[in-house]
């Protein structure tokens, strides 16, 4: 689905990712992990030719991103950046319908599905009976699940999320993470996750890729990946791992 070749992202004489390699496949979530600076951002922005690589190639469906349009890019990828406070006065259901632009006609006008699709996402983003309530109006939590709910309304096949849940409480992190869980299940979506929250990765990632310096100095399975070795040399800290006892998964307690 989506596979980085090689790629390396310069600002100025600065390379910022080097070397880069990885593949996304249908029905997969990975998480990309490291400290901050060490080029998660630039990567994840290069993925949706938001930010073009200076060498390497970046393939969508087997065919280079640089041969797709703005709109192609828009209909297969969405993005859910950290929340940023909305100034202008668009009510939330306009927000979340210009998710559907990628789908219009010529002249851009929103159909029935089109609306239908933009509140059932509302409604599973715990938003019912928000369509008329202004963006710049509502709490960093409450903006940041209307960004879900318009990557949502998109029905694109590939999520890139940043930091997705830091506005978010215990709950509302749950929902996010489920719901994206569900779409590469039901849908052969797959996305790929920036979070410093490493138990949530290693609940819902299917692959680690630890990030350092603008390179991959580990990738795999979160049981392979997240070891106590790994973690102090890409955030300079001593864990403790055990089992989650519900989950059966990996969970990492930080020491003090």
């Amino acid at each position: 689905m989506l596979k980085v070749q090689n790629i390396s992202i310069n600002y100025g004489v600065c390379a910022v990712v080097q070397n880069v390699s990885f593949a996304l496949s249908p029905g997969k979530i990975i998480a990309l992990l490291g400290a901050n600076g060490a080029g998660k951002t630039t990567l994840l922005k290069s993925l949706n030719a938001s930010l073009p690589v200076a060498k390497g190639e970046i393939f969508l469906n087997g065919k280079n991103l640089n041969d797709f349009s703005r709109r192609e890019i828009a209909k297969e990828i969405t993005v859910i950046a950290q929340e940023n406070e909305t100034k202008f006065p668009v009510s939330v259901l306009e927000f979340v319908l210009a998710g559907r632009f990628a789908h219009g006609g010529n002249f851009g006008w929103e159909t029935e599905k089109d609306l239908q699709i933009a509140v059932d996402c509302l409604n599973l983003c715990d938003l019912k009976n928000y369509e008329n309530r202004l963006m710049n109006q509502l709490s960093g939590g409450e903006r940041q699940r209307v960004i879900l709910a318009r990557a949502l309304a998109t029905e694109a096949k590939i999520f890139l999320l940043d930091e997705p849940t830091a506005n978010l409480d215990l709950a509302h992190q749950a929902m996010m993470f489920r719901l994206v869980r569900e779409r590469c299940e039901t849908r052969d979506s797959s996305a790929i996750v920036i979070t410093h929250d490493l138990n949530l990765a290693s609940e819902f990632a299917d692959e680690i890729i630890l990030l350092k310096n603008g390179k991959i100095p580990a990738k795999g399975a979160p049981q392979i990946v997240l070891t106590e070795e790994n973690l102090q040399e890409i955030f300079g800290v001593k864990v403790l791992l055990d089992q989650n006892p519900s989950s059966g998964k990996r969970r990492i307690t930080t020491l003090f």
